[in-house]
């Protein structure tokens, strides 16, 4: 995707705007970081100061993941472009800063835009064995028929990076949108594989050296608006059988779907990808679920794990990305989702899908736990608790109601909240009465399947000063958006619609990182 948005508002007008809209007075009341107000978050990664967008897929090194990102260190002051900066992690929840590792303005080309990295093992590309190679887009003059990918190389572990030259090792072909690199290793083949985003269609190109190109196939798809990020991968599903997946970042609010991470799953002979079905299903139902990468899961040593994988999320959305107080109180502007497992699980329509839960590792995190138990609820029931930060899990059970759910960062008087739950036959993430920052209106509540005759529904939902995540029953629906409540909205209340329900086994955790 696009760095450092040359088409988008620009750090002047935008925190006038957060700033009037998202004001930041009042304590934070709960969590490790209640010695100030602030928003941000508690237990998400943010970046350290100015902006970030796209994360780029990690990539495991000595030990660690290594978490690559968009940045810009001009931010505030109204300069364009980013640069990839580095985090590393050996758990993806607490990571260490390391400084920008791809450099803007270095070459020719300018800023640098998302792309993926990968250790070359056995040195096709000639900069020595186990040196860390990125692919990423690069456009010299901004325009969108000069997108091309450009090489850069690490010896030193993929902590700073050198230009392979100036020009582009897969040249524009005179198309708009041609960018976001992903590439993987096929080692059945002994080859390199990249997928790239060109408009409504992922092409396919092989390589032998990571350095020279050629075009194989392609993956079109139109209704979705224009694919971004791809991504390729194979997992083994929990019943044994090995499937690949395609994965775009893409905008379906114009179909009534998301505007997060689409995926298909198919087969891959090597040169192009078969989808089983035509139609996209969704990783993320929510508002803010973008630029979305999934990465290998490694062991300790190293081992991969064939059936799971990660992901994360950059928490925002071009529509209304520098809508944000964010700026005002803490002089930055980038949040991303809590990492995720995925597997591969088959419904009971016999078709594959995605489920996800929040990375295991957040569990050893975990500073408070108060624990609440059953809880009989018709109407609304306010929780003796207040916090900014922390997860609530329950079992909502019912013989007959309308919809149940909760509100959470709730307003001393009730007015403001984030409700979250189900209603008749779809599940919901609403943040209309809270602060948002879609300052349309049209995009606050979002929506996916779920069957009322089940009579019950299972919910753990991630809140963070400025986001909520939900996830349903066994994660095959996830729902993440961005949120801005006043720091002094800090309640939970239960609450049902025309019937009575019973919360289970009613669980809140705080985290400190």
């Amino acid at each position: 995707m696009r760095g450092m948005t040359r088409r988008a508002l620009f750090a002047g007008s935008a925190v006038g705007a957060a700033g009037a809209l998202l004001p930041t007075a009042g304590p934070a009341v709960a969590g490790p970081r209640a010695a100030r107000a602030s928003y941000r978050a508690g237990y998400h990664f943010t970046v350290p100061e100015q902006w970030k967008n796209d994360p780029q897929r990690p990539v495991w090194i000595d030990g660690s993941y290594h978490y690559y990102y968009l940045h810009n260190a001009d931010y505030l002051a109204g300069e364009i472009g980013t640069a990839w900066r580095l985090a590393t992690s050996t758990d993806l929840v607490s990571f260490t800063d390391r400084g920008i590792a791809v450099p803007k303005e270095t070459t020719p080309g300018g800023d640098v835009w998302s792309g993926s990295a990968v250790v070359d093992t056995h040195d096709t590309a000639g900069f020595g064995a186990g040196a860390v190679v990125v692919l990423a887009t690069m456009s010299p003059h901004d325009g969108p028929a000069d997108q091309a990918q450009y090489l850069y190389y690490s010896t030193d572990g993929g902590r700073t990076f050198t230009p392979h030259g100036t020009d582009p090792v897969l040249p524009n072909p005179g198309v708009r949108d041609f960018r976001d690199p992903k590439v993987i290793r096929d080692e059945e083949r002994d080859r390199w594989v990249m997928t790239l985003a060109e408009n409504d269609k992922v092409g396919f190109y092989h390589s032998a050296d990571l350095k020279s190109w050629t075009y194989v196939s392609g993956f079109v798809r139109g209704g979705i608006g224009v694919l971004e990020c791809p991504d390729l991968f194979r997992i083994r599903a929990g019943d044994g059988t090995p499937t690949w997946v395609l994965g775009v970042s893409a905008n379906g609010k114009g179909a009534g779907l998301p505007h997060t991470y689409a995926y298909w799953t198919g087969s891959f002979d090597g040169t192009a990808f078969t989808a089983d079905t035509t139609d996209p299903q969704w990783l993320d139902h929510g508002w803010d679920w973008y630029g979305a990468v999934t990465f290998d899961k490694r062991g300790t040593d190293g081992t991969l794990d064939e059936g799971t994988r990660y992901a994360i999320g950059w928490l925002n959305n071009w529509d209304y990305a520098h809508i944000t107080p964010t700026i005002d109180s803490d002089g930055f502007n980038g949040t991303d989702s809590i990492v995720r497992e995925i597997t591969l699980k088959r419904g009971g329509d016999g078709r594959y899908f995605l489920a996800s839960r929040p990375v295991a590792a957040l569990d050893g995190y975990v500073s408070r736990t108060v624990t609440l138990g059953d809880l009989e609820v018709e109407g609304t029931r306010l929780l003796d608790y207040r916090g900014t930060a922390y997860e609530l899990t329950c079992e909502i059970t019912w013989d007959q109601l309308t919809g149940a759910g909760v509100q959470l960062r709730r307003s001393p008087d009730g007015v403001r909240h984030i409700d979250a739950g189900v209603h008749r036959d779809y599940a919901y993430l609403n943040r209309r009465p809270t602060v948002s920052p879609d300052m349309t209106g049209r995009w606050q509540e979002s929506h996916s399947p779920f069957d009322p005759g089940r009579r019950a529904v299972r919910l753990r939902i991630l809140v963070d000063r400025t986001s909520v995540e939900m996830f349903v029953d066994d994660g095959r629906y996830v729902h993440s958006s961005a949120a801005f409540p006043y720091l002094v909205d800090t309640g939970i209340a239960l609450f049902t619609v025309e019937g009575k329900a019973v919360f289970r086994n009613t669980v809140i955790r705080e985290f400190r990182v």
